[in-house]
């Protein structure tokens, strides 16, 4: 009886130590010491190729040549001859190449994840059923944390998600999609311009609480570009110079942006234990380029590398998109455009220089991304 009462003694021990393990503080899955994983939310500036695996169409898509071709030597989904911003930032951070998030298995999320999609928006309606909007990507982002407290527990979960960088590139189809849909002049936006600009506010702000509520507290940010700057809508502006495409109504919807997105970070700031952030004026930034590219090592800042018309300014690039000629430069390394709405990999390796180590307070708000990684 004393031997039953011994077996029944270890049994129960057994039992209440396996469920006290399985209660989430015990790691099933290796963890690097001091690891901090990059999580990647927004549009085709960070997309690292999760339209390739949705039905949308070749406008929002780049996977054809010659995108890819310059690092990669094949298409990867990416809006760029190479790298996008992400990936710079990840190999600074010393991270794997992070993948996007509908890449087929998988599941390894330790090291972060690309939620980022082209043509998306802060707002549900732009460019509905093609794209993966904001809301629908922190749903997904959402999903990861829930695999990761399965997988690592709910203790080292807390801790990877606290210790995470989570950065953004979002708003600019809400203001720039209008302009691709509509040619009255001028343009009759769907709502007053500061209640637009509020919408959009409003929804990332959401994003980041919600993101907040999940463990994360250091985001940083890339505010909007100069919208009829770039060469698609560059070409049809009134005037050559950049003070010209400056002036423009979707240039001046970004400043109202940029301006919002500061002041409402700024206010979580004070809000949210915890909560640090950056923003890289990648508005400025694009002008600086566009008016001195030699200073950076650039040859060409207004045209685009591939592409026709105007400034390569057709989006043509590729010729899958309606438009079958295009033109493709020499030396795509001299130029600040590889299409009509995006960098080249040289251009973005500069904007993620900017993004993780840049200490001008005219180009970084609050921290830079260096500091937001090692920093506890």
């Amino acid at each position: 009886m004393a031997s039953l009462r011994f077996v029944m003694f270890v049994l129960a021990l057994y039992v209440s130590s396996y469920h006290s393990l399985s209660q989430s503080n015990t790691c099933l899955v290796a963890v690097p010491e001091n690891h901090t994983a990059l999580y990647i939310f927004g549009d085709s500036l960070f997309d690292g190729g999760n339209n390739e695996y949705i039905k949308s169409t070749t406008f929002l898509q780049a996977n054809f040549p010659p995108y890819g071709e310059t690092f990669f030597k094949y298409p990867t989904g990416r809006f760029s001859d190479g790298r996008v911003i992400p990936d710079f930032i990840g190999e600074y951070a010393k991270l794997p190449l992070i993948p996007p998030y509908l890449y087929p298995g998988n599941e390894y999320y330790i090291y972060g994840m690309n939620f980022a999609s082209a043509g998306a928006g802060a707002l549900l309606q732009t460019n509905l059923g093609l794209t993966i909007d904001l809301n629908t990507q922190t749903n997904y982002f959402r999903e990861v944390g829930k695999q990761l407290r399965q997988k690592l527990g709910g203790m080292e979960a807390k801790k990877l998600l606290s210790r995470a960088v989570y950065i953004f590139s979002i708003g600019g189809n809400d203001y720039g999609t209008p302009f691709l849909t509509n040619s009255t002049t001028p343009l009759l936006l769907p709502y007053p311009q500061q209640q637009f600009v509020d919408f959009v506010i409003g929804n990332i702000t959401v994003a980041i609480k919600e993101i907040y509520n999940e463990g994360g507290r250091k985001f940083g940010f890339v505010n909007v570009g100069p919208l009829n700057c770039f060469p698609l809508l560059r070409r049809l502006v009134n005037g050559t110079t950049i003070s010209a495409c400056l002036e423009e109504q979707g240039s001046a919807l970004a400043r109202l942006h940029n301006n919002a997105l500061s002041k409402m970070l700024q206010k979580l700031q004070r809000q949210l234990k915890g909560f640090r952030y950056s923003i890289t004026d990648f508005y400025g930034s694009l002008i600086e380029l566009m008016k001195y590219p030699s200073k950076y090592g650039f040859k060409e800042g207004d045209a685009a590398c591939c592409g026709g018309g105007p400034y390569r300014g057709d989006y043509s690039c590729g010729g899958k998109r309606g438009i079958e000629e295009y033109e493709v430069c020499n030396n795509v390394n001299e130029y600040v455009f590889f299409d009509a709405l995006h960098p080249t990999e040289s251009a973005a390796k500069h904007f993620a220089n900017l993004m993780w180590s840049g200490g001008n307070r005219d180009v970084i708000e609050s921290y830079n991304l260096k500091q937001l990684f090692h920093d506890a």
